[in-house]
């Protein structure tokens, strides 16, 4: 029987909690990163950039960094947005939102920076 591994998480830890899939992983390598926005720009959908303090984290609603990127196919574009937002929100976490327009939803999530412990 294989042994299940545990994540603490509690909501008095802003720094322990999980914020979806991913951050179950490594942080994702700068490749690793620009695959994930080939693969959002690759199916269509429109990137967006979206950032939150720790604390409020596990709402549904994060601000939004500028407009969502329509039409956007530059991978560097998008990742340096993302740069852009980590660097002038260095407290938030930064996430990616690949925008389904076909479906109305979110095609992909993910957390891809996490604040700078203060």
């Amino acid at each position: 029987m294989s042994q299940v591994q545990d994540y603490p998480s509690s909501l008095s830890d802003p720094t322990s909690r999980k914020l979806g899939t991913f951050s179950y992983l490594p942080p994702m390598t700068d490749d690793e990163l620009r695959r994930q926005v080939e693969y959002i720009i690759e199916k269509g959908w429109t990137p967006a950039i979206e950032h939150s303090e720790p604390e409020n984290a596990h709402m549904y609603f994060w601000y939004m960094w500028k407009l969502p990127m329509f039409g956007e196919t530059d991978v560097d574009r998008v990742l340096a947005e993302a740069e852009a937002c980590h660097k002038a929100h260095p407290n938030n976490h930064v996430r990616l939102i690949g925008y389904d327009n076909y479906a109305q939803s979110q095609g992909a999530a993910m957390t891809i920076y996490r604040a700078t412990p203060r």
